[in-house]
């Protein structure tokens, strides 16, 4: 009997060490899984929501909770839901779009949203993503195409700004897309591909002015609080599947579509907040699923409808504050101030088929803007020629001083200025403004500045060396070129080289912050390096702009005139603003960089070499620099 206790209580204590151990090894994640997790979790600073994680942790069988559920099948996340605390834009100040700075509530400067997503794509099994509240900010990455299993996105409530990327069209499976409460702004990709998308929420952003493209298996649209200008689509008639319609606080104009209130699954409508005007008519009928109405601040006239009148049974219905009758005229405007405000909107703009407007284009109108487009080249060609030659002339005349001044140089002395800041226009010594004094740099600053010149940092090599990009130890994006000098120099003849190079300073230049000359005192026969530290243009370039169909809505004309002239400057100032002069520079839209201003700044200039300084005018003539400029203004004005 003893035995037989022995026996039962061995098999009890077997079966309880089992019931503990096989959840374990039949539920734990790959170690790759885990790995991405707990990157997530550094990535996003370690929120509060995410504290204990160890490496003990079995994701898996985390208790779910209003702030984190993680799911998995087969041992792979399928579902990740973080909720943090941070605050949203909607309650936040907004920043001017281009000008987002990390704050208290969003994620630091460190973050990088492009990283972060390249990381969370390699949990490919993933269809639920759930990431709000957590102070994301940045663009949406164009590789969240690689979401392919992807249901369900929710990144409402964070700092991303924007235009959603035209890439999510791609993801098939997507049923639920909300991207509330952010900064987006733009036109909405065309959505109607995403059949199985049911529902749709950007509210609290920046979109418009057209109502999105949509499927019309959708269920749920929520756009408020935007920039939507337009009239209520009439497509919207065939969406059968419609449950709720929120368009509250947007632009939108025109008349109310009756069938909005007769859809067959509609249960919830707000169309508060608008410039919708005109009478609704009498006789429409209500869905009887339709429970809320609010029609509240707009333009409207005349009597409800009786289906959402006094007797609308148990459906609620806001209607104040518009111009109607037979209702409460304490919370209603007079007709007349409607009738005021519906005359003074302007309608927007009808946007017509592609093959609509290609049967009404006139060949007379094309071949007169064709003209007036060439006339306008020629004409703006010409003034850049004078331009320019008369830069040439003053450029000579300077050239021809400074030599003077660098023969009688005494090589012991102080290292006097390149060029004599009486003789440049004042327009020119003010034109760096805004940027940090020129200053030296040590290698080690160099170094920890390109992470020892780390080949990841590298952007390009070409015939006067590479480029790098970096940040500075204040946090400041550079890039730092890296030339090699074939021969040896004077320490003298290196600074009145350096003092050339602190003259490159201009708005209408990637501009030269600062240097560092490495010399071999080992080896006095080898040449010296010297590392350039230069500004950082991070918007792209001209040719981006151009040939990018979301970007090129950007350039309207007189951003694209400013563009031209201010290449035209950089150019002047390249002529002119040094002695000598800097020609043969490699211009091209690819090397015409825009801030987030749309401010040119040229780059690929040629950097003057110790050994070429003094020669650089008699090897180059302007006419190169002309023909350059001309062909980027038939490029920049052609390409519409």
């Amino acid at each position: 009997m003893e035995k037989f206790r022995v026996v039962s209580l061995c098999f009890k204590l077997f079966l309880v060490i089992f019931m503990i151990l096989v959840p374990v090894s039949i539920g734990q994640l790959t170690p790759s899984e885990t790995r991405i997790l707990f990157q997530v979790q550094k990535l996003l600073e370690y929120p509060e929501v995410l504290q204990g994680w160890t490496d003990w942790t079995n994701f898996c069988y985390l208790p779910s909770s209003s702030s984190l559920k993680i799911v998995c099948t087969n041992s792979r996340v399928t579902e990740l839901t973080v909720i943090g605390n941070k605050s949203s834009p909607a309650h936040s100040p907004k920043p001017t779009f281009g000008k987002f700075s990390a704050s208290q509530q969003s994620l630091s400067a460190n973050f990088n949203i492009d990283r972060f997503f390249t990381i969370l794509t390699k949990l490919s099994n993933l269809k639920v993503l759930s990431l709000v509240s957590l102070g994301l900010w940045g663009p949406l990455p164009s590789k969240i195409n690689r979401f392919w299993s992807l249901e369900v996105l929710n990144i409402s409530s964070n700092f991303i700004y924007g235009e959603i990327p035209m890439e999510i069209t791609s993801l098939k499976n997507l049923k639920s897309i909300v991207l509330a409460d952010n900064l987006l702004n733009g036109s909405v990709p065309d959505l109607q591909r995403l059949v199985l998308l049911e529902e749709l929420n950007l509210g609290g952003n920046d979109f418009g002015p057209k109502f999105p493209s949509l499927s019309k298996n959708i269920v749920s649209v929520i756009l408020r609080n935007n920039s939507l200008r337009s009239e209520i689509p009439s497509g919207l008639k065939n969406f059968d599947q419609l449950k709720q319609f929120d368009i509250s606080s947007n632009n939108f104009v025109g008349p109310i579509q009756s069938f909005l209130f007769s859809l067959p699954s509609i249960l919830y409508l707000n169309l508060a907040g608008n410039q919708l005007s005109e009478a609704l008519p009498v006789n429409i009928s209500c869905s009887a699923k339709l429970n809320f109405v609010e029609i509240s601040h707009n333009l409207l006239i005349g009597k409800l409808p009786s289906c959402i009148g006094s007797n609308s049974l148990n459906r609620t219905v806001v209607s104040t504050w518009n111009c109607l009758s037979g209702v409460n005229t304490k919370y209603q405007h007079p007709y007349s101030f409607c009738r005021k405000e519906a005359l003074a909107v302007k309608p927007p703009v009808n946007v017509k088929s592609d093959d609509e407007q290609s049967t009404r284009v006139d060949v007379g109108l094309i071949l007169g803007i064709i003209g007036g487009v060439v006339g306008f080249v020629v004409v703006f060609g010409l003034l850049v020629l004078v331009v320019i030659r008369r830069s040439k002339t003053t450029g000579a005349g300077d050239d021809k001083y400074e030599r003077s001044v660098a023969d009688k140089m005494s090589v012991r002395g102080s290292p006097k200025p390149a060029i004599d800041s009486r003789r440049v226009p004042q327009t020119m010594r003010s034109a760096a403004i805004g940027l940090p004094p020129f200053r030296g740099f040590s290698l080690e600053e160099i170094e920890e500045a390109t992470n020892n010149f780390d080949p990841t940092n590298l952007i390009g090599e070409g015939s006067q060396g590479q480029l790098y990009k970096g940040f500075l130890t204040d946090g400041s994006r550079v890039s730092v070129k890296c030339l090699k000098l074939k021969q040896r120099h004077l320490p003298q003849s290196l600074m009145q080289h350096v003092e050339l190079l602190s003259k490159l300073r201009h708005r209408h230049l990637v501009s030269i912050l600062g240097h560092c000359i490495l010399t071999y005192q080992d080896h006095p026969n080898t040449g010296s390096t010297v590392f350039l530290v230069l500004e950082h243009i991070s918007n792209g370039s001209l040719r981006d702009y151009l040939t990018d169909w979301k970007k090129k809505d950007m350039l309207k004309w007189p951003q694209r005139m400013a563009i031209i002239i201010g290449a035209t400057r950089g150019v002047q100032f390249l002529h002119t603003g040094v002695a000598p002069g800097i020609f043969g520079n490699n211009l091209k839209t690819e090397n015409i960089l825009l801030d987030k201003a749309l401010t040119a700044k040229l780059s690929g200039y040629n950097i003057p070499l110790p050994s070429k300084v003094r020669n650089t005018l008699s090897f180059h003539t302007d006419r190169s620099s002309l023909y350059k400029i001309i062909l980027i203004i038939c490029v920049i004005t052609l390409c519409c």
